[in-house]
């Protein structure tokens, strides 16, 4: 097999399809314009965006449905055929069905299109042709004619489903931005996974306080300061004021610098050998945030400080794989 025609072959179809995803970018007008507003107006009247297609135009459905969802646009997938079957029941006054088909002529999707309107929702429709059944029965059609198919004989849905994938992405995103959804929105419909902690978690949540926190003195020897960090199971020791301010951090990596050379350190101030000026970070950003200091500082702990900049906790690198952030 020719690695050199497999790879040429790949590279045209994926050539095809940005073609056609151009040509919608630069024919998009004042159609796709009207379908956000009449989504605002459904989504604040806390009505639904229902999705509705059947065959590859409903795998996409179910996905732009998903994208709209989890973006704060509360959305849901309605296959045509089970629509037919009792799934109208999915959809309430005051929704906006949204129906996919690139020819508009998809006979189980047309077929839904006047049972849904008695319902007294609004239609709007993708659609490669403007002059089908479906476009002539929606309020709104948006048109996404594209230039072929990427498939050789150009009837597989492959240009066509790629590109009503993306105005499904468009529509969510233009939604999400006019509707000022946060990260923080995100984050609570993401509770689980890496994009939920990374987006909920904060730096309070991680840090260590208590007895899992060292404080001490610039007056405490290093003797002593050894002892708070052995009692507190970590590898660092806070220097503080008689305010609860950071004055500088020392550890365990300080104590065996210094102690290589000079064993007399244990009776000496941790004051005179602190590090001065150690990374911080508030207590209520984002946890994610400390994986940026690590990266950046090349460090191990990271000491936390509250609005009043008095030390609250530390956050030590080596907790960060067991919460799953790294």
């Amino acid at each position: 097999m020719d690695s050199e025609l497999i790879i040429k072959t790949g590279a045209e179809t994926l050539q095809m399809e940005i073609d056609g995803l151009i040509y919608i970018k630069e024919h998009l007008g004042q159609e796709f314009a009207q379908l956000v507003k009449d989504c605002i107006e459904v989504l604040d009247k806390g009505g639904k965006i229902v999705v509705c297609g059947i065959g590859k135009s409903g795998h996409v459905g179910k996905k732009i449905a998903a994208s709209l969802a989890s973006t704060g646009s509360t959305s849901i997938f309605v296959h045509a055929v089970e629509a037919m079957h009792g799934d109208l029941g999915m959809i309430s006054e005051g929704d906006i069905v949204l129906a996919l088909s690139y020819s508009g002529e998809s006979d189980e999707l047309v077929r839904v299109i006047l049972p849904a309107k008695r319902l007294g929702v609004k239609i709007a429709c993708f659609t490669g042709n403007t002059e089908s059944s479906l476009a002539k029965l929606s309020d709104l059609t948006v048109p996404m004619k594209t230039t072929r198919e990427a498939c050789p004989f150009n009837l597989a849905p492959t240009t066509s489903s790629t590109a009503t994938l993306a105005l499904g992405d468009a529509l969510a995103m233009t939604l999400l931005r006019l509707r000022r959804f946060t990260k923080e929105n995100y984050g609570r419909l993401h509770p689980a996974g890496a994009i939920g902690r990374a987006v909920t978690m904060r730096v309070s949540d991680v840090m260590r306080t208590n007895d899992r926190l060292a404080l001490v003195s610039p007056d405490t020897s290093i003797k002593e300061t050894i002892l708070a960090m052995t009692h507190a199971h970590g590898g660092s020791a806070i220097i503080v004021d008689e305010e609860g301010k950071m004055l500088g951090i020392f550890t365990d990596g300080d104590f065996r610098r210094n102690a290589e050379s000079d064993m007399s350190i244990l009776s000496r101030k941790v004051g005179e050998v602190m590090t001065r000026n150690p990374a911080s970070i508030a207590a209520d950003s984002l946890a994610i945030e400390v994986l940026k200091l690590v990266e950046k500082k090349k460090i191990d702990d990271i000491v936390v400080i509250d609005s009043n900049g008095k030390v609250v906790g530390i956050v030590d690198i080596q907790d960060l794989p067991g919460l799953k952030l790294m």
